[in-house]
């Protein structure tokens, strides 16, 4: 009687529905839900000390490698490193697993429940954000792996192909916001809860790292290949008039 009586008033008072989730738009499907059994706090040590430690994996290996490398191409390597792995492995697992996110327990799943708080588009299956995210773990994830590399070497291929995986994630990163910024002004849809914790830290802040480094490095980039064109071009010049001066003499 209790559950008729219930089904009704949520029939004629739809804004009062009651969600057994936390997540905006409350009124969002999110098959098989259940909340995290590990605090946020806990979650957010976990995966800071899992970054610290392929942080400090990754220097005591260029170190010991790569002693003679400059410290800005060490911090590329690290950020290469540490990004491709976030890509690969966790937006991966994102990528292969977004059917049962609900009532995933793993850490994985837990994180990813918990950055769900500020898109919970990563519980729905969303189209635009599953192929964002698919793009990015298994194109940019290997590629920033062979940047790093590439950069240990000074492959020649190392500057194009870094505009190439940077420009990637940047554009990634801009239809990620625009496209929840358009269902926010023009669908009125909010995706994530409105406390600042979730909003300016997780959905903004966190994400805007890959608009900093990637940006800082792209204009490395353009700048490095646009010397060389001009070297090559004061180089041939030189050689013209050169070869210039010696049919003169001739």
């Amino acid at each position: 009687m209790a559950s008729i009586m219930s089904e009704s008033v949520n029939s004629s008072f739809p804004s009062l529905m009651i969600t057994n989730h936390p997540y905006y738009p409350l009124e969002v499907e999110i098959a098989s839900y259940l909340a995290n059994e590990w605090s946020m706090q806990v979650l957010l040590a976990t995966f800071t000390a899992v970054c610290a430690s392929i942080l400090f994996a990754t220097l005591f290996i260029v170190n010991r490698r790569h002693p003679n490398l400059p410290s800005s191409e060490k911090a590329a390597i690290w950020w290469f490193v540490l990004s491709g792995a976030i890509h690969l492995f966790f937006e991966g697992y994102f990528s292969i697993n977004h059917t049962r996110m609900g009532p995933a327990q793993d850490l994985f799943g837990q994180l990813w429940k918990e950055y769900a708080l500020s898109d919970s588009r990563y519980l729905t299956s969303d189209p635009f954000v599953l192929c964002m995210e698919t793009v990015t773990a298994f194109t940019w994830g290997p590629l920033c792996f062979v940047v790093a590399a590439f950069i240990t070497t000074s492959h020649a291929l190392r500057h194009p192909l870094q505009i190439i995986v940077c420009v990637g994630q940047m554009y990634g990163l801009i239809l990620y916001y625009a496209t929840s910024m358009f269902d926010h002004y023009y669908k009125e849809i909010s995706y994530s809860r409105p406390e600042f914790l979730y909003f300016w830290v997780y959905y903004f802040s966190v994400n805007f790292i890959w608009m900093i480094f990637p940006g800082i490095l792209l204009v490395k980039s353009v700048r490095t290949i646009a010397q060389a064109f001009n070297t090559l071009e004061e180089l041939n010049l030189k050689n013209g008039s050169a070869n210039g001066s010696v049919k003169k003499n001739k």
